[in-house]
């Protein structure tokens, strides 16, 4: 049996039923395959469900020292059963979500493993999908006259460092803890790994980061890693960079012990669990691509500017491409392949505008270039900082560590990157975006009136010191 289609999408994730509702939407016939549960990565294994332990995590810090804020708790606890209960009702509402847009842009869900064939009965072309239900039955072939390929991500690990799920985690197992440990070793000084330190720290367990790059969160600007280590490290963080982490020295007893080389010698580290978080790899295996001309480097699948492969009738989008491995960037990409097949005549993604956000406590937020990046481009950089201590509203709030850098070009006066660190920081960054995709300058930011008292007059007052004229320095 073979059910033909406009497009077929391989993976239904962020990106995957992105796609979807935008080519339903230009009249196309979808169907989606998924082995998993539709919304993929990011609403069952990533964003929202860490995104919701950290909000808890968030409120039982807050808790505990409400008497700063003449809030007398006493016998402030955590009911960890209630914080899973919670994420979990909040996956199920989202996955409910997912599922009614599908039935309402009249997309096709198949529940099952995907694999691409080679030119056969079904097409000349390679790019037919045969679908290996879930539930056992007959296997299905889907023909499509194009193919997005959008299978996501894995948490990748170290070699020799197996996963055992128990003493040995990634961060799909830590999501389902059923209790948490007193103590914890976080491999991995990332993005990922940050978030976990941070939520952990706030559960009340002792945490210990060894990140092998020279600091934290070593892709955001210098000052902000600085200034996050230096948070952490106040709250409790145990933080040791330049730790090259040795799997061979493993050991799994009551907890585990592992050693790192550092500063020229080996150390020892115990606690009770371990969490693997050293990025994550690229979902090409047993998807069937030895049948196609797609390339894969270093582990991606290899696209152009609107994310054809070689087979230039298949796409590909999202984390399976390397790239910038987030949820919103992955969604764009989905809407800009649809909208190439269709004749729609896409803007191709500028990189450089996209947002990130990393959801620890501090938040951090970018857009554009680091200050060290805009050096080694040539730029002759002028550099406003402004930090929430200096904001009514952020020491209303009780957090004003932090700051906001905004760094321009000399000669142009255009905006090259801005940088964030502080209270509700991923929730003030679209506006600096919204600045690059302008092309504002410093003084046009700084001439938005910022409403007082907000946390977002910090950006304001960073975009008048750029030119040496904050108010409130």
């Amino acid at each position: 049996m073979a059910e033909n289609y406009d497009l077929v999408i391989l993976g239904g994730g962020t990106g995957g039923y992105v796609a979807a509702i935008r080519a339903s939407q230009l009249g196309l016939t979808v169907a989606i395959v998924e082995k998993g549960k539709l919304g993929g990565t990011c609403l069952h294994k990533g964003c929202i469900p860490s995104k919701a332990l950290l909000r808890s995590a968030e409120v039982f810090a807050t808790a505990k020292k409400g008497e700063e804020f003449g809030v007398i708790a006493k016998d402030v606890a955590l009911n960890f059963e209630k914080v899973q209960q919670r994420k979990q009702a909040i996956i199920d509402q989202l996955h409910g979500g997912v599922k009614h847009l599908m039935n309402k842009g009249k997309i096709d869900v198949y529940e099952g493993h995907g694999r691409i064939l080679g030119p056969s009965i079904f097409s000349p072309m390679p790019g037919a999908i045969s679908v290996e239900y879930n539930n056992g039955e007959e296997n299905v072939i889907l023909v499509p006259k194009n193919l997005l390929v959008s299978t996501g991500s894995r948490p990748r690990t170290l070699p020799g460092l197996d996963i055992d799920g128990d003493l040995v985690m990634t961060s799909d197992e830590a999501l389902d803890l059923e209790e948490l440990p007193s103590s914890i070793i976080i491999v991995g000084g990332g993005v990922i790994g940050i978030e976990w330190a941070s939520m952990f720290i706030d559960f009340g367990l002792e945490v210990t980061v060894l990140e092998y790059a020279d600091r934290i969160v070593p892709t955001e600007d210098k000052e902000v890693s600085k200034e996050a280590t230096r948070i952490l490290k106040k709250k409790g963080v145990k933080i040791v960079t330049g730790a090259k982490v040795l799997p061979e020295t493993l050991e799994k007893g009551e907890g585990v012990t592992i050693k790192a080389e550092h500063k020229g010698e080996e150390k020892s580290f115990s606690a009770e669990k371990l969490l693997v978080s050293v990025g994550r790899q690229p979902n090409v295996e047993d998807i069937g691509l030895q049948n196609t001309e797609i390339q894969v480097e270093k582990g991606a699948i290899q696209t152009n500017e609107f994310y054809q492969t070689k087979d230039n009738h298949i796409y590909a989008i999202g984390d399976v491409i390397g790239g910038l491995q987030l949820a919103h960037v992955a969604s764009h990409e989905g809407i800009v392949a649809v909208e190439h097949m269709a004749n729609e005549n896409p803007h191709p993604l500028d990189y450089t505008m996209i947002s990130k956000c990393i959801y620890s406590s501090p938040e951090m937020a970018s857009v554009g270039l680091t200050e060290d990046e805009a050096k080694e481009q040539g730029y002759d950089v002028k550099i406003g900082k402004f930090s929430f201590k200096g904001i009514g509203k952020a020491l209303v709030y009780g957090q004003s560590d932090g700051f906001v850098k905004l760094i321009a070009d000399k000669e142009t006066n255009d905006i090259l990157g801005v940088h964030m660190i502080g209270p509700h920081v991923t929730d003030m960054i679209s506006e600096a975006g919204l600045a690059k995709v302008l092309d504002a300058t410093p003084w046009e930011v700084a001439h938005s009136v910022h409403p007082h008292p907000t946390l977002s007059e910090v950006i304001g007052e960073a975009a008048l010191a750029v030119d040496g004229k904050a108010i409130h320095n």
